[in-house]
Parts: C-alpha cells; structure tokens; sequence
C-alpha cells in the first residue's frame, strides 16, 4: 500500500485526507497553520514540520492549497515537495490553478523523475466530508492508474481527461457552471419571495423536476436558512472565476454569462463579504430587487 502525504487542511483538503486515512493508507499531513493537522494526528496520521519532510515519506504527496503560487510554493519552494520527492514518486495538485502554471511545475518534478497529476475537484466541503467528490485528472495515465485507489477514497466520479493541465481545464468549465446555476438560484428564489410564493414548497416543488441541481439542493437550501457559511468562499471562486476568464481572453472566447457572474462576485468581494459562502450572491441580487430574501417586505 502506498504511503500518502497530504499537504493543505482546509475545508476541503480536512475531509478528503481523512477519508484517505479511512481507507487505510499510512499518511503523513502538513498544514501551514499548525493546529489544523490535530484532528487528523489523533486519528492516527503522521505529522510533518514541512512539504519537503512530507515528500520523504511519502510515495504519493498530495496538495489542495489556495492559488497558483501557493502550489509553487509547497512544491518548488525552498521546503518544498521537489527537495524530499524520490523518482518515481508522484505529486498529485489538487487544488485549481492555472493550467499553464500546472505544466511548469509538472517540467520541474520531470526533470527529477517525478511525474505529477492535476487532479482538481468539485463537490464542496460535503463531498470532501463523504467521499463523493467529483475529480478530473490530467497528467500521466499510467500515474493515474497508480493513483486511483487513493483517489476512490476521496471520491466517486474519478475520470482522466488527459495529458497535463486538461484536469484543470476541466475543472474550470466545471466553475464556469456552477456561477451561473447559482445566479439562477438566487433570481429563481427572489423571483419566488417578491411574488409571494411559499418559498419552502417553492423550493421542494422546483428541487424534483428539469430545474434541480446541486447548487439548488444544497446552497439554495442554505438560502432558505439564511445561512451564507462557505461550503467554499466568495475569494477563492473569485480566483476561479479570474483564471476563467484568462484562459478564455487567451482563446479569443467571449464569455458573456461568466462574465456577469464575474463581476457580480466582484461587487460581493468589495462588499466585504469575501469569506462568505458562494450562495452569498443573493446579496447582490437583494440590493438590486430592494429587500431581502426571507422577508420580502424587509427593505435593504
């Protein structure tokens, strides 16, 4: 059984490293701010003091940290992953970030005999919680098959979709989805609140038919709690959503829906609400209609 080692335990990489040690793989963590690696120490992983140490004793190293050069730094950083990996090890990045950055490392850790997957993931902190993550592969496919029975531990729609930076590629009209269906969730639900409609049986009534999705079940759910805690944060969709948006400027593609989606995330960001949630968008969408949400007579 391979040795795994997990760097990055935030709300997503939490979940999915103790599913790994669910699973039964010995597992080494590192975490930039200490006190997050506790949970997974007392339950039985190993602890690191840096990426590199993690690479030591790891065949397979894996990372899920913020931004494109947060994952150069844990991986061809001065302490990073590329100082402790062995040839033949393999580094799989499952954060999102740039695709072209994505290639540049995966050069570097070749150049070492190290291969590297992009192995982004959608499914939010409930999918990181279960197991159910969906996640998109790019890199080596021999690497992948390697791989694979760690990834099911963390997930359940596990598909390679090509050669390196094709799992972000991926992962990025995945984003560009999931904005959009979560604006159609917050105009459908005020569109409901402004004209009196019964937003609970509203809600159960749309959730059964063509119109369901996994932003209505689970974010409009929270919307109808009132509730704007991140399943994932305003500020890293809004990194997302930048990379869309480069990535299309490269192509020559206009993107007019994520484009909206863009700015609208932008106008949240400004207001302070970074942190928040990404169902945090019905704030826009109630400054613009005049009231809230949950009480359509309550004037913003």
């Amino acid at each position: 059984m391979k040795r795994v080692g997990f760097i990055g335990l935030g709300i997503m990489g939490s979940g999915m490293s103790m599913n790994i040690l669910r699973a039964g793989f010995p597992i080494t963590v590192w975490n930039r701010t200490p006190s997050k690696m506790r949970p997974l120490i007392e339950a039985g992983a190993s602890g690191a003091s840096s990426p590199k140490e993690v690479a030591e004793r790891s065949d397979v190293i894996i990372d899920i940290v913020t931004d494109s050069p947060d994952v150069e730094e844990v991986i061809l950083g001065p302490n990073g992953v590329i100082h402790g990996a062995r040839p033949g090890s393999i580094v799989v990045d499952m954060s999102t970030i740039s695709p072209i950055v994505t290639r540049r490392i995966a050069s570097e850790l070749e150049k070492r005999g190290v291969r590297m997957l992009d192995a982004p993931v959608s499914g939010g902190d409930i999918g990181a919680r279960e197991g159910t993550l969906s996640i998109m592969v790019g890199g080596d496919e021999d690497a992948f098959q390697e791989c694979l029975p760690i990834f099911k531990a963390m997930g359940k729609t596990i598909i390679y979709v090509g050669d390196h930076g094709m799992g972000q590629m991926v992962k990025l009209c995945n984003q560009i989805l999931v904005g959009i269906n979560m604006l159609g969730v917050a105009e459908a639900l005020m569109f409901a609140s402004k004209a009196g409609v019964d937003l609970e049986r509203a809600f159960t009534a749309i959730s059964g038919g063509a119109a369901s999705s996994w932003q209505l079940i689970n974010n409009g759910a929270k919307l109808l709690k009132g509730d704007l805690e991140p399943g994932f944060k305003v500020s890293h969709y809004l990194k997302d959503l930048r990379l869309i948006m480069e990535a299309s400027a490269e192509m020559k593609l206009p993107m007019l829906g994520t484009g909206l989606v863009y700015q609208l995330f932008r106008a949240l960001d400004a207001e302070g609400l970074g942190e928040k949630g990404t169902q945090a968008i019905i704030r826009v969408i109630e400054k613009l209609a005049g009231c809230s949400l949950l009480n359509e007579k309550t004037k913003i």
